[in-house]
Order: C-alpha cells, then sequence, then structure tokens
C-alpha cells in the first residue's frame, strides 16, 4: 500500500486524533454517492456510516439523486442532502457541494463511486479538504466499445491523480488500476458484511410459503439491479435448459432496472415464466436468502459484489460467473462454482449439479459462511476505513494545517 509510508503507526494516530476530536468537536465526513437507490456501494455506505466509531466520526451523506437510501438514512439518524444529478463531471453541480462543504465544516470528502467522485472532488480540492476515492468497480470493462473505454480509462486516471487515498475494495480492481491507470496511493479494503442482520440463525418471514413454492422445490435466487452488468438474459436462457430437463425447480430474480422489461419479455418467449417468480427492489433480503438454496450472480464485470457477499454470509451455495473480484472471492468446488460469462450452458450445468447434490450445496454453503466470518465482516471493513481518516487527519496536522472549527 502506498499511503502507509510516512506516518506513524496507526495506534498512535488514532490517540492522536481523538484528543483532537475530543478538543476540536468530531471528524466531519462527507460520504458522497451517486444515487438513492439502493445497489451494491449503496448498501456499502449504509453499513459504512451505521458502523463508524460515532464518538470520534460524524457522517453526513451526499446523494445525487433521492431513493430508498435517503430513507433509510432517515430512520436512521444520518443528517443528508440530495444536490439531483445523473450526470457525471456535471459543473453545475460543483459550486452547490463546495456550499455544502463548507456549510457543515467538513473535514474529508469521501466519494463512492466514479459518478460521485466526478462531482465531489473539484469542490474538495478546492477547499483543501483531503478525498478519499471508494472504485467500487471500474467504470470501464471490456464489452465497451474500444474509444468508449479508453475514455473512461482516462477519465478514472484523472480522477484517482486528484485522490489523497484510492480505496479498491477487490485486489483484482487495483491490479487492473495499477497496470492500466499507473494507479497510485491505493489500498485494497474489502466489502464487508453485518453479520448481525445477514445471520443465517435467525428467524425470519417466510418467503417460500408467501410464493406457495414447496421447501422440496429447489429455489435459486437472482437479487441484483437488472442491468448489462448483471446479465439478466443469460441467465433466462440457462433457466430455459434448466426447465427442459428438471420440473421441479423455481427461479425468485428480485430487482429493477433498464432489463426488466427485456427480462420478463424473453422469459415469455422461451416459456419459463411459470418457472420464475419476479419482484422488484424489496428491503426483506436476508429473509429471500434464508429461503433461497442457490444463489446466482452471472455478471459482466464487478468490483467486489455486496449481493454475493451477503448470500454467502447466508451459507448459500453460489452460481456466480469468473470475472474480477468474484474470482478471488469464489473458489471453485471449495466455496461455490465459477462459470465463464455470457455461457447460459455452463451456468445451467452448474445449477443442475447443485439442484442434484444437496450435500454438495451444503458444503458450498458453509464454506462460504466462514469465507465472509473470517474475512469480508463490517467491522474489520470500518476499521480499515477509520484508520485511513485517521492518517489524512495526521497528515493535515504534520503539514501545519488546522482541524479548528
Amino acid at each position: 500500500m502506498n499511503v502507509e509510508g510516512s506516518f506513524y503507526p496507526s495506534f498512535i494516530i488514532q490517540q492522536l486524533t481523538f484528543i483532537i476530536s475530543n478538543m476540536l468537536g468530531k471528524i466531519k465526513i462527507l460520504q458522497t454517492i451517486r444515487q438513492g437507490k439502493i445497489g451494491g456501494g449503496e448498501t456499502h455506505l449504509l453499513d459504512l456510516v451505521d458502523h463508524l466509531d460515532k464518538k470520534r466520526f460524524e457522517s453526513v451523506v451526499l446523494s445525487f439523486t433521492d431513493g430508498e437510501m435517503i430513507t433509510r438514512l432517515n430512520e436512521m439518524g444520518i443528517k443528508n442532502y440530495v444536490i439531483h444529478t445523473e450526470r457525471p463531471f456535471d459543473i453545475f453541480t460543483w459550486g452547490k457541494v463546495k456550499e455544502l462543504i463548507k456549510k457543515e465544516n467538513i473535514d474529508i470528502v469521501h466519494a463512492h463511486g466514479t459518478r460521485a467522485c466526478s462531482n465531489s472532488y473539484s469542490s474538495a480540492k478546492s477547499l483543501g479538504r483531503p478525498l478519499i476515492y471508494t472504485v467500487h468497480g471500474w467504470s470501464f470493462h471490456p464489452n465497451q466499445k474500444p474509444l468508449i473505454r479508453t475514455f473512461r480509462q482516462k477519465t478514472e486516471a484523472f480522477l484517482c491523480n486528484r485522490a489523497d487515498v484510492n480505496i479498491c475494495v477487490s485486489r483484482s480492481n487495483e491490479e487492473d488500476g495499477i497496470n492500466l491507470l499507473d494507479l497510485k496511493n491505493s489500498v485494497v479494503i474489502n466489502n464487508g458484511i453485518n453479520l448481525n442482520k445477514f445471520n443465517p440463525e435467525h428467524d425470519f418471514s417466510d418467503v417460500r410459503k408467501e410464493f406457495h413454492i414447496s421447501t422440496k422445490t429447489t429455489l435459486i435466487g437472482y437479487i441484483v439491479r437488472l442491468t448489462e452488468q448483471k446479465d439478466p438474459l443469460t441467465l433466462i436462457r440457462a433457466i430455459k435448459i434448466v426447465t427442459d430437463k428438471e420440473k421441479n425447480i423455481k427461479f425468485l430474480i428480485v430487482g429493477s432496472g433498464d432489463l426488466k422489461e427485456a427480462t420478463v419479455k424473453l422469459a415469455e418467449e422461451l416459456k419459463v415464466s411459470q418457472y420464475i417468480v419476479f419482484q422488484d427492489f424489496r428491503t426483506d433480503v436476508p429473509a429471500i436468502l434464508k429461503a433461497v438454496d442457490i444463489y446466482c450472480l452471472p455478471s459482466l464485470w464487478e468490483g467486489l459484489p455486496i449481493g454475493l457477499l451477503e448470500a454467502m454470509a447466508m451459507n448459500k451455495a453460489i452460481v456466480a460467473s469468473a470475472v474480477d473480484g468474484t474470482k478471488g472471492l469464489i473458489k471453485t468446488g471449495e466455496n461455490g462454482l465459477l462459470v465463464n460469462p455470457r455461457n447460459p450452458q455452463q451456468l445451467a450445468e452448474a445449477i443442475l449439479l447443485l439442484h442434484h447434490d444437496e450435500d454438495l450445496r451444503n458444503s458450498l454453503g458453509y464454506n462460504a459462511g466462514r469465507t465472509i466470518k473470517d474475512h469480508y465482516n463490517v467491522k474489520k471493513m470500518t476499521t480499515e476505513v477509520e484508520n485511513i481518516y485517521h492518517k489524512l487527519i495526521q497528515k493535515r496536522i504534520n503539514s501545519g494545517e488546522t482541524c479548528m472549527k
């Protein structure tokens, strides 16, 4: 990690920051994110602000659209703002962000995702505030046209060069950044899961009963935003292959998105709708995961998918495509099964294998749960982020800047 170098040991930094925060007030973090709809990045942010040490840090959240996340933040008592834009590098928002930083007396700006960073970096730097950029998956990927991909790479390099620290949520993302962007000042902090919320031992509402699905029927869950990235059309084609061979099987597809209509239409065309329960976004994700036997994620690219981590925390057998951060998380045959992206035949064969082999399902699910408990819990993630905050404040003190309110 390039950000460690000249800093004092973390325990000394924490003590100094604690003294400073007692003298001058809490360290205020502006957490910025692209949208208010809840997806992986938004779930990450909600868990982070919930678990940060409230005696030392105060989070203020800025979202660039409204949505369910704002409702959740209000319920949590976290101060939040919405400055509406759906465009990256929207210069018309920069002045508003700058005024917000001054109004809330922000010490550190922490941008989650490309769009949030593109609309936060200018304000943070103009006011001399440290900027953290958490990369929840790069905005470029192999499925883009070459010109678009090149432009996105240059955009990401521009943003990364302006951040004091770049947090990558997977080793794969950091390696891509180093190789393609000459990424500097980077650290890997894996996404973490709230193991109290996603606990397979807890009692949840009976989702199978709600949808009249027998406990003897194998149920596959797919809980995502229905977008190109998550490749729902390949899943529908795999369902056709599966259900041509087996009938005692159901698929629960939960989520909305710009491919929702096309996904439903393809299911009708392939005559597999009777095997699928479609649901829009729901907040009872742990209950849904409790109900399913297998979690499926045939993505085309990923950072480190929160939904996959949540399913693993609930001891579910995983079938996922071998891309980016997912490859570093899933060891095929050990804590899940990996298949090639855009390959409905392989996806169907993996689902059928787990459908027929309950012992394998249970073994993979148990090992998946251990993986999360040991390496991807929210307390570990939050502590590592707090250490970054501590070091940036200490760096400002060392350079002669002040945190005086």
